[in-house]
C-alpha cells in the first residue's frame, strides 16, 4: 500500500501548564527539554524541520510535551498564531496537540477549530478508575468520556495514549483500556510502558517496595495483547515505547522498569513469532515464504533475527520476501 509518508514537527512543552503530578511523571527528563520556547521561537524551530525534510510529506506541526489546553487561551492563540502561518503558506497541513481529558472544553475547541488543529492526542493512560487515582491522575474515566465526545463533535481527528503498568494494573485492565479506546471512536494510539524515573512519586513508591514495574518480557507480552485489538480494529499505532532522552539512556535518571532501545522490535517480534508459529504448526511440511511490507520485514527477521534462527534450528527450509501490498505490524505466511 503506497501512502504519502508522515511527519511531525515536535514541539515540546514540558510541563508548562499540568498543576498536576502524575506518579510517573517528569517530564524534563522524558522528553530531554529543560527550556521552554516561547512563542517567537515557535518559527525557527519549524523551519529548522523543515529544511531536513523532502518534499511531498505530510507534515503536522505538533505540540507535545504538556497539556496544552490547559494553557492560557491567549498563550495558545499565540503558539496556534506562530504554527498556523506555515499552514496558509500550505507547508505543513495541520495542527496535533496533546492534553488531558479534563482540559477539553467547548470554548477550547472552537480555538483549536479555528486555527486547523487535525489531531488531539488525549493522555488517557487508562481507562480503569482506580489505576487512575492510584497513578495521581487528577481525572476519571467519565472525563475521558466527555472530552472524547466534544473533540468528535468538532470533527477533529482522536488519538487516545495508553500506558502499562501503572500502580494497580493488571494485564486485564490494560487490555479493557485498549477496549475501551476502540468503543471511544480513537483513531490513532501511543503505547507505553511505565517506568520509574528520578525525583518522582513513583521513585517512592518503588524505594518503599510499594510499586513494582513490569519486567521487559512481562511488558512486551502486554503490549503484544494489546497491539492485537488495535490491528483489528484498525487503529493507527503512531509509537510503542518510549523514545527517552540520552539522560535516560544512560541511567542518569532512569531507576526501575522496562525500558529498552528497541522496544517496539521486541513486540512486533514477538506477534509475528507467534503468527508465524501457528501457520507452521497448522501445515508443517513444505518451504515457506513469511512477507511482510518493507518497513516491517525486518521485524518478521526478527529482533537480532530471533524468528529466522528459531526457524533455522527447528530445520523449517524458510524465506521472508517484502510484500508492500501488506499493511503495517500484518504478516502472510504461505507454503512456496
Amino acid at each position: 500500500m503506497k501512502n504519502r509518508k508522515h511527519s511531525n514537527i515536535p514541539i515540546f512543552l514540558p510541563e508548562l501548564s499540568c498543576p498536576h503530578q502524575c506518579v510517573f511523571c517528569d517530564q524534563r527528563k522524558i522528553s530531554g527539554t529543560l527550556s521552554i520556547p516561547n512563542p517567537e521561537e515557535i518559527s525557527k524551530i519549524i523551519e529548522r524541520h523543515l529544511s531536513t525534510m523532502n518534499n511531498g510529506r505530510e507534515i503536522e506541526i505538533a505540540f507535545f510535551g504538556g497539556s496544552f489546553t490547559g494553557l492560557p487561551l491567549k498563550l495558545q492563540e499565540a503558539y496556534l498564531k506562530a504554527a498556523y502561518i506555515f499552514i496558509e503558506n500550505k507547508k505543513a497541513g495541520g495542527i496535533r496537540i496533546s492534553t488531558r481529558p479534563d482540559y477539553i472544553n467547548i470554548e477550547v475547541l472552537e480555538l483549536l477549530k479555528n486555527y486547523n488543529v487535525t489531531a488531539i492526542e488525549l493522555g488517557a493512560q487508562s481507562t480503569n478508575d482506580e489505576v487512575l487515582l492510584k497513578s495521581g491522575r487528577g481525572h476519571n474515566y467519565k472525563d475521558i468520556i466527555q472530552a472524547c465526545e466534544l473533540i468528535r463533535r468538532y470533527d477533529i481527528s482522536l488519538g487516545l495514549q495508553m500506558m502499562i503498568g501503572l500502580p494497580g494494573d493488571t494485564i486485564e485492565k490494560s487490555i479493557h483500556t485498549a477496549e475501551d479506546i476502540v468503543k471511544l471512536g480513537a483513531t490513532s494510539t501511543r503505547i507505553y510502558p511505565t517506568l520509574v524515573v528520578k525525583d518522582t512519586a513513583l521513585e517512592k513508591l518503588f524505594n518503599k517496595k510499594l510499586y513494582q514495574p513490569l519486567t521487559i518480557q512481562e511488558a512486551v507480552n502486554w503490549t503484544k495483547e494489546i497491539v492485537k485489538i488495535f490491528i483489528k480494529n484498525k487503529i493507527t499505532i503512531l509509537r510503542i515505547g518510549l523514545h527517552p532522552s540520552e539522560e535516560l539512556k544512560e541511567g542518569c535518571s532512569l531507576i526501575a522498569g522496562p525500558a529498552h532501545s528497541s522496544f517496539k522490535e521486541l513486540v512486533v517480534t514477538n506477534l509475528f513469532n507467534e503468527i508465524i508459529t501457528k501457520s507452521i504448526n497448522d501445515n508443517k511440511n513444505g518451504d515457506y515464504l513469511i512477507s511482510a511490507n518493507s518497513r516491517f520485514i525486518n521485524y518478521a527477521v526478527g529482533y537480532k533475527k530471533l524468528n529466522k534462527l528459531e526457524l533455522e534450528k527447528k530445520g523449517i527450509p524458510h524465506k521472508f520476501i517484502i510484500d508492500n501490498q501488506l499493511n503495517d505490524y500484518e504478516i502472510n505466511v504461505s507454503r512456496n
